[in-house]
Order: C-alpha cells, then sequence, then structure tokens
C-alpha cells in the first residue's frame, strides 16, 4: 500500500482543513495517510513516503511561516526528493505569489510536482474541501 505523508504547518486552522480533505481523497483511493505538523516533521516523513503533500498558508509578504515551516522545507535542499509531490495552502491577500515561488523552490530542490498548487483564499468552503478531496485522489492515483 502506498503512503502519503501530507506536511503542513496551519495557524488559523485553514491550511489544516485542507490536509484533512486531501486526506480524505487519497484514503477514498485505498492510500495510508499520516497528518504530520510542520512543528514535528523530519526528513524521513519525506524520504521513507510514497508520495508527498506540503502545506502552508501565505504569511506577511507572500512567504512561508518562518519559524516551523520554512527551516523544513530548507533542510530538504541537497536531498533530491524525486518522489510525486503536491503543494497547497491558503491565504488572505496577495496573488499567490507565495506559491509560485515555493513552487519553483520545491522543483529546483528535486520534487517531482504532479500538478498545480492548490491555493484557496481564507477557510475553505464546500467547493475548496471538495477541490482538496480531488487533491488527494490525483496524488493518490501517482
Amino acid at each position: 500500500m502506498k503512503t502519503l505523508n501530507i506536511i503542513y504547518w496551519s495557524g488559523t486552522g485553514n491550511t489544516e482543513m485542507m490536509a484533512e480533505g486531501i486526506k480524505k481523497g487519497a484514503e477514498a483511493k485505498d492510500i495510508k495517510v499520516n497528518l504530520v505538523r510542520a512543528e514535528e516533521a523530519e526528513l524521513n516523513h519525506v524520504i521513507e513516503a510514497d508520495l508527498v503533500a506540503f502545506g502552508c498558508p501565505s504569511m506577511g509578504a507572500e512567504v512561508l511561516e518562518e519559524s516551523a515551516m520554512e527551516p523544513f522545507i530548507d533542510s530538504l535542499n541537497g536531498n533530491n526528493i524525486n518522489k510525486p509531490t503536491v503543494l497547497f495552502g491558503s491565504y488572505d491577500w496577495g496573488d499567490g505569489e507565495w506559491m509560485r515561488n515555493w513552487e519553483e523552490r520545491m522543483s529546483e530542490y528535486g520534487s517531482n510536482i504532479i500538478c498545480e498548487p492548490l491555493i484557496l483564499q481564507n477557510t475553505p468552503d464546500d467547493t475548496g474541501l471538495s477541490e482538496c478531496e480531488a487533491l488527494g485522489a490525483k496524488i493518490a492515483s501517482c
């Protein structure tokens, strides 16, 4: 059975809701899913998974959260993580620049980004949660 590790940081709960939606969609495809908060994430959570999803909201001037998620993502540099990967997160302002920068960075780190990142504004509504479930099903099919 394939394993998907969803590694995320959430301050208000919006990105956590997205992570749970992705989990639901992947589990419906018979995938083992682990939710891992960025504060508890280790390199092995990426290396040992068959599939990986990273989630973080936009912070400040459209950057990743700086105390847990940014250091974890930075620790991936040089490890050539070549496995199916998706990115997701929520935002309140801006145009998604943080996600475009993050996607480029993860590609440079060797991640195999399988689809466009999913970004939702503020708290996910029913449509947004359906998009999260669809993303989970998509990554489970890899």
